[in-house]
């Protein structure tokens, strides 16, 4: 009797975790969409946000663009340190991501995604900055994206040190 318990336990945890891993991953969920003004994109739980918006920039051969959201995150904020040239990192977990905004553009044959964020907690204080990294905690990420006739590069200027927008006569 024991041995037929501990069986059903092992296979009921075996199911769970199945059927969690499945809901993670996702593979046949649609992640966008074409509309009249670009692309719709639901990121859902565990997505991986710039990963996700880069999928989307090769796939679709997007020459650039911009795009604003909004969802449920963890994400890592970055403060840029012009004296290091180094991003300063900061986490938050399980937060309400109240404005994303952010630009597609082409640097070495990749895309090159630049993008800020506002989220904010229980407790309504809000934080933002350049989003280093971010995944879809509960709920969703919601993005539109509305795509530019040019292609647009991104170049390493300097002094500045950072990745910089070239819309005109670019010197590499």
């Amino acid at each position: 009797m024991k041995f037929l318990k501990l069986r059903y336990a092992l296979l009921l945890i075996f199911m769970a975790v199945t059927i969690a891993h499945a809901q993670k991953t996702q593979p046949n969920i649609a992640r966008y969409t074409k509309v009249p003004a670009g692309y719709l994109m639901v990121l859902r739980q565990g997505d991986d946000i710039l990963k996700e918006i880069e999928a989307l920039a090769v796939a679709e051969n997007i020459p650039s663009a911009t795009f604003t959201g909004m969802g449920f995150v963890n994400i890592t904020f970055g403060f840029f340190d012009f004296k290091t040239k180094k991003y300063d990192p900061k986490d938050f977990k399980d937060m309400e991501l109240a404005s994303l905004t952010g630009s597609i553009a082409w640097q070495n044959g990749k895309p090159s995604i630049h993008a800020h964020g506002l989220v904010t907690g229980k407790d309504f204080m809000a934080y933002g900055g350049h989003i280093l990294n971010g995944t879809v905690s509960t709920g969703s990420v919601e993005i539109m994206f509305t795509v530019h006739d040019k292609k647009l590069e991104r170049i390493m200027e300097q002094p500045l040190g950072a990745n910089v927008l070239c819309v005109g006569n670019c010197e590499h």
